[in-house]
């Protein structure tokens, strides 16, 4: 008894530091349906499948955490893994967390973060792109898109008054060599002497008023071992595989709201540059205006065009895809949406970007339809 009050004594004499406040949230989203596409191949012919990735959104399940460290000051992580619903196999060239994995420290000045992350192109684009990473989105006919992450990257993102300025930086943007972006190969950088090779960085800024945002945004990658260039227009990618070749993509798009309206409208211009004088430089523009009508609180209807020009490689293309999206409840949702895309004489874009599969010949149109059903927790 003597000996219990004692140490009980002893310690009230010394000060612990309390535990700080933090939580943890655990979180996803599964999504898929049935699709219908017409010209799946080279030879025609029309297929029905249960796409891989994607439907209006890529399934994914994650974790993310904060812990009040005070003064304002507070520790932040995301782990965020991808997977397809129609194997239950994972995306991102099988990674556990190829989504998104990072740590780092945020306070009224920002956050700052490490390990892998997406690049400001990507996030530039989440307020002005209406139907976004969907199926027959952009990533259609610009894969890279809606797959823009880096390896061993550090970001700043931070929101001033309505502005927002966020910066990336990676050493090396493909660490395991499984590819970040189709048909593009593999660069996994870092190489003693060759500072360069694989490096990427990223910015933009961005402003968000009540009714209206503007944003623009500046992505550059350099090539390396392993390394390809593809602008997916059924032109074979081509060697990106010096540190001083440049992959450039530009953006700049705005978006306004009047009640249960909303409209946008962007470019996205890309250049790729190579040290090879035997390997072309290639350009091209992207144009893409959309809308969408939330017609009640259950239902909603948009839609988005886009134009993509790439006159290097004789290749041009329009797609419209139009959505209706009706929620059974606040986490459950039915779809149906549908595609069309219409490939110039050599061109060979399809709409559908779940999985590949479905490159139909040059200069023949494709429709696209899917019917899905979307849940989040």
């Amino acid at each position: 008894m003597k000996s219990t009050t004692l140490l009980a004594g002893c310690l009230a004499t010394f000060s612990f530091p309390a535990f700080a406040q933090s939580s943890v949230t655990l979180y996803g989203i599964v999504d898929t349906g049935v699709e219908y596409v017409t010209h799946a191949s080279a030879t025609g012919g029309s297929m029905v499948r249960m796409p891989s990735i994607t439907g209006e959104l890529p399934s994914r399940w994650g974790v993310r955490g904060t812990e009040d460290l005070g003064e304002g000051l507070s520790a932040v992580f995301q782990v965020e893994s991808g997977f397809n619903l129609r194997g239950g196999d994972l995306g991102q060239g099988g990674r556990l967390f190829g989504r998104q994995a990072w740590v780092g420290l945020q306070g009224p000045w920002g956050k700052l973060s490490f390990g892998r992350q997406y690049s400001m192109i990507f996030l530039s684009l989440i307020d002005t792109d209406i139907v976004g990473p969907d199926i027959y989105g952009m990533g259609s006919l610009d894969a890279y898109i809606p797959n823009a992450r880096s390896d061993n990257s550090v970001a700043y993102i931070g929101t001033f008054h309505g502005w927002t300025v966020g910066a990336l930086y990676s050493f090396g943007r493909d660490s395991t060599g499984t590819g970040n972006s189709p048909g593009q190969g593999t660069c996994a950088g870092q190489v003693a002497g060759q500072f360069t090779q694989c490096r990427q960085w990223s910015a933009m800024i961005k402003y968000d008023a009540s009714a209206f945002g503007t944003a623009v945004a500046y992505d550059e990658q350099r090539g390396g071992a392993g390394a390809a260039a593809n602008f997916f227009d059924g032109v074979a990618p081509f060697p990106f595989t010096n540190p001083g070749d440049k992959d450039v993509r530009i953006q700049a798009s705005g978006y306004g709201k009047i009640g249960p309206v909303k409209v946008s409208a962007g470019w996205l211009g890309r250049s790729v540059e190579t040290v090879s004088p035997s390997v072309p430089d290639v350009r091209s523009n992207l144009f893409f205006v959309g809308a969408s009508y939330q017609v009640t609180p259950a239902t909603l209807l948009d839609g988005e065009t886009f134009r993509i020009i790439n006159r290097d490689q004789d290749a041009r293309a329009t797609m419209t895809t139009l959505r209706g999206t009706y929620s059974l409840s606040k986490a459950t949702a039915v779809y149906l949406q549908g595609s069309y895309l219409w490939n110039s004489a050599k061109a060979r874009y399809s709409p559908t970007s779940g999985g590949g599969g479905t490159t139909p010949a040059a200069g023949i149109g494709q429709l696209a339809v899917m019917a899905g059903i979307r849940h989040m927790f």
